[in-house]
């Protein structure tokens, strides 16, 4: 019995031994060693590392490839002209008018405005020579729109009431106060409103002669008059814009184009909402602007084809986030623009947001959408804003200053 528990005993030693062995061989036992990939770190001229950034690639030593092969430069990409870039010297601003005006407007390249505190209107040649348009006193005027081809002009006051004026035969005529929006057409012997009654069936779109002798109704308005944007194009074939078409979702709408004698023309679709417009000079193009969840609801800036038979074609987003009453076109390419330096998200539907930021301003070339910064000599709220193709001069109203203010461009 000893000796079979003896066998038993050294059994188990053998096989502990060799159990141990084993294990000591997977776990404990070094291997031969291997020397790992190391990717040398790039060091610069004082010895400190230099790590990549997302997005750069190198060449074979290492080095940063700051272009892309077969990538072209943007327009937004574009280096400045050296007068432009940033820290250069800015272009001379003078301030030819210094009274406290409103209603400005360029007549051919006289400056026509109305100042608020004498009640007169007046017009400044290009030699800086003002003058009256008139003796009559117009107290309290609350808006002026203008006809682009002679001295005429329908005044809006605070209490509703809207006269037409032609400052060359000195003719007055009163016009209903239920009219409001108005916009002449480009020859001027015509003025299109909206013409609000109390009832629904009362609400129309208008068109008058500029003497007040007929009216003509084009569309009712029911109950859409928020809808619809009267703003006559300067090849008269359009007369207003209508927000009016199918539903596309929450940031698309159907934009209508409204003829004066129920012409059928085609939609445009924008990516967007708050759609606001400005004619080019002549027609051909339209500049607007919607906001969207995509822009943080700020506006963006977009321009398109606009006749009759273009509409909707060649759209592009020019990339600038302001309105276009805050743009004025220098010819049918160069477009300019006041844009807030700073824009809070939902911008787009309260204007309010930006009352009292300061702008930049911006030369856009709507062919190829070159970008350029005119510098500013100072903090400028720009509210109007007008360019004399013929001088080459950019006029500018500020909310910050009374007065007119003008740029050699």
């Amino acid at each position: 019995m000893d000796k079979k528990r003896i066998i038993f005993i050294a059994l188990f030693v053998v096989v502990s031994i060799g159990l141990g062995y084993l294990l000591y061989r997977i776990f404990f036992a070094s291997s031969t060693p291997t020397t790992p990939d190391i990717t040398p770190i790039t060091v610069g001229p004082d010895g400190t590392p230099i790590f990549p950034i997302a997005g750069e690639t190198f060449d074979d030593e290492g080095n940063v490839i700051t272009t892309q092969p077969d990538t072209l430069p943007t327009g937004r990409d574009t280096e400045l002209p050296s007068n432009l870039q940033t820290g250069s010297a800015a272009p001379q601003i003078t301030q030819p008018i210094d009274a406290a005006i409103s209603g400005v407007h360029l007549s051919g390249s006289n400056v026509q405005f109305y100042n608020r505190e004498d009640g007169l209107f007046y017009a400044r040649d290009t030699q800086g020579n003002i003058k009256q348009l008139s003796d009559q006193v117009f107290f309290d005027v609350q808006d002026v729109t203008w006809s682009s081809k002679n001295n005429t002009a329908v005044l809006e006051y605070p209490d509703g009431a809207n006269i037409v004026y032609d400052f060359n035969t000195k003719k007055q005529v009163t016009l209903p106060k239920h009219w409001e929006d108005f916009s002449f057409s480009e020859s001027g012997d015509k003025i299109a409103a909206k013409s609000l009654g109390l009832a629904t069936e009362n609400k129309w779109l208008v068109y008058t002669s500029a003497d007040g002798s007929q009216v003509n109704s084009i569309e009712p308005l029911g109950d859409n008059e928020s809808k619809v944007i009267v703003d006559w194009s300067p090849n008269q074939q359009i007369v207003a814009f209508s927000r009016t078409g199918q539903a596309l979702g929450a940031d698309r709408e159907e934009i209508l184009f409204v003829g004066l004698n129920g012409e059928n023309y085609r939609s445009m679709i924008v990516e967007g909402r708050g759609f606001e417009t400005q004619w080019s000079p002549t027609g051909k193009n339209l500049l607007y602007s919607v906001y969207s969840a995509r822009s943080d609801y700020k506006p963006e800036l977009w321009i398109v084809g606009a006749t009759p038979q273009t509409i909707g074609e060649n759209r592009r987003l020019i990339g600038l986030n302001t309105w276009p009453d805050k743009c004025s076109f220098g010819s049918e390419r160069f477009l300019y623009c006041a844009v807030p330096r700073e824009m809070g998200i939902g911008a787009g539907m309260a204007k309010s947001i930006t009352e009292n930021t300061p702008d930049r301003l911006m030369q856009i070339d709507i062919q190829t959408g070159l970008k350029k910064n005119i510098p500013l000599d100072d903090v400028y709220l720009i509210k109007d804003i007008f360019v004399d193709e013929e001088t080459n001069i950019l006029y500018f109203t500020d909310a910050y200053t009374d007065g007119l203010s003008q740029i050699a461009l």
